[in-house]
């Protein structure tokens, strides 16, 4: 996040001193920030993948043209103050190089863009100063939106989308029924998929109606109302939106529906959302367009705790550098595993043949051994077992990451609803073409505990690296096809107690037992 100004811009009220000094830690600053894009490269070059590829981060790319705009909008008020190394600052790049570091060794790819950002913005109070840095304290702050986050809004969206539209096809009389994320009408059925939950336009509004919420409002009570109407309305279109998609199917076929939604969803949709709030909130905007953007005498006081500019842009660069060869010892850390390792044998259940009408199997690219196979008891019942071994995790081999695990990007296999536990296990009801059901249970051992939750995962994962435990991880699924008059959790509930405790049957396959 590099900040520059024009030098004939900065000689108006701050005289010459104030321009050389501006020009001076402005370059050290570019440096600085340029050195850490660099240092961090793969983050850097992660967070550009996203924005440029991700639907759902798209409007990240306008970030920091926003960022810019808000500093030109400052420029004569900046011009005033005069910029100084200031020692305090670096506690922040400090405080972004701990969260970096944690993100690195948890495999949490948004605690790694969250400490990079910090340590940029740790670098700008660093060279520039606190009075400065006050002057810049919202586009300072807005640069966290450069940062990917609200994915987690996903599920719970789907869920509102869900029930927002069945009244409304019940409405105008459309026989519609619905199971989990699955709509269905007499011509055929719709999935509430993560990407129609809305939660791409509720997570763009959220920077959307800050900066909005910032430019256009100076009361706390109308920025506050502004950005609540700014979150209800995108929700509330959405669930319009898939109503429309599914009630104009009714009307006409899945296919004519699905082909106009495809059109109008994305950012003309987001345009429009976008045009509706601007309106709604316009008659409320008490901010004048002239007003300044923050006080300058306020802020013309000599800071203490000042230091060199090339003084503090080398211990920014020293500070960070330490963090990233930090992480570099940590990831040599791994576990040798056996060359080999075998399915267990489990009482009372034989290998079977794999299942031809509705194969499934989990996704872990980066396993160091990955194990699938099909059992089934003396009565014809069939579960589907995998194990997947990992000796130490990092960035692309990890336990859980966006992408792996029961079901794999754009896959087959769709997630209808999740389901209550089974033996400690996260259980989930997919489905697939042709009417297909499986109910999936999830495990992961780590860290000498057996769990479910993917944050106790990272956890252990940070633990492991950090405090010198055995960094190896073990994922266990067992899966079995939905057959009429068949419990499959019933099912699934004997497989498990077959097999004994998970907890020593994945250390045991582990050790290569």
């Amino acid at each position: 996040m590099t900040i520059a100004f024009p030098a004939a811009r900065f000689q108006t009220g701050g005289g010459e001193g104030t321009a050389a000094a501006w020009r001076r830690q402005g370059a050290l600053l570019g440096g600085v920030a340029l050195i850490l894009l660099i240092l961090f490269g793969h983050d850097s070059a992660d967070l550009a993948r996203l924005w440029w590829t991700s639907t759902t981060f798209g409007h990240c790319l306008f970030i920091v043209p926003v960022i810019g705009w808000l500093v030109w909008q400052r420029r004569h008020d900046l011009a005033q103050l005069t910029p100084i190394g200031w020692w305090p600052g670096l506690a922040i790049i400090m405080v972004g190089g701990v969260g970096w570091l944690v993100g690195d060794a948890a495999s949490v790819a948004l605690a790694r863009h969250f400490g990079l950002i910090l340590m940029l913005q740790g670098a700008v109070v660093s060279l520039f100063g606190p009075q400065v840095a006050r002057g810049l304290l919202f586009p300072l702050a807005y640069a966290f939106f450069l940062v990917p986050f609200g994915e987690s809004l996903e599920t719970p969206l789907q869920g509102v989308t869900v029930a927002m539209v069945m009244p409304m096809l019940h409405a105008v009389g459309v026989p519609a029924s619905v199971d989990g994320v699955l709509i269905t009408i007499p011509n055929g059925y719709f999935e509430v998929a993560e990407a129609c939950s809305g939660a791409k336009f509720v997570i763009a509004m959220i920077a959307y109606g800050t900066l909005v919420a910032n430019v256009a409002f100076v009361s706390w009570p109308r920025r506050i109302a502004f950005m609540v109407m700014a979150l209800v309305v995108p929700v509330i279109a959405n669930g319009f939106r898939a109503f429309g998609t599914i009630y104009a199917a009714h009307l006409t076929s899945v296919e004519a529906a699905t082909g106009f939604d495809h059109i109008i969803y994305g950012w003309v949709f987001f345009g429009l959302v976008m045009a509706a709030v601007i309106a709604i909130g316009w008659k409320w905007f008490d901010r004048d367009p002239d007003a300044p953007w923050f006080d300058v005498a306020a802020l013309r006081s000599t800071p203490r705790w000042r230091i060199d500019g090339l003084i503090a842009a080398a211990l920014a660069l020293t500070i960070a550098s330490g963090f990233a060869g930090w992480a570099g010892a940590l990831s040599a850390q791994a576990t040798q595993l056996p060359d080999r390792i075998m399915l267990p044998t489990i009482a009372g259940w034989s290998p079977a043949g794999p299942n031809l009408r509705a194969p499934w199997s989990p996704y872990y690219p980066g396993a160091d051994h990955f194990l699938a196979g099909r059992f089934a008891d003396q009565g014809g019942q069939a579960a589907d077992f995998t194990i997947a071994l990992f000796g130490s995790q990092h960035e692309g081999k990890e336990l859980i990451s966006f992408g792996t695990g029961a079901l794999r990007e754009d896959d087959r296999w769709v997630r209808i609803e999740d389901l209550p536990d089974i033996a400690g296990g996260s259980a989930m009801r997919i489905t697939a073409p042709g009417h297909v059901e499986r109910i999936v249970v999830t495990w992961y051992r780590i860290g000498g505990k057996l769990t479910a939750s993917p944050r106790v995962v990272k956890l252990e994962t940070l633990k492991a690296k950090l405090l010198g435990g055995s960094p190896v991880g073990v994922a266990l699924h067992v899966s079995v096809q939905v057959e009429p008059g068949v419990d499959a959790r019933a099912t699934i509930a004997r497989f498990i107690q077959a097999a004994g405790p998970l907890d020593r049957l994945a250390d045991r396959v582990a050790s290569g037992q």
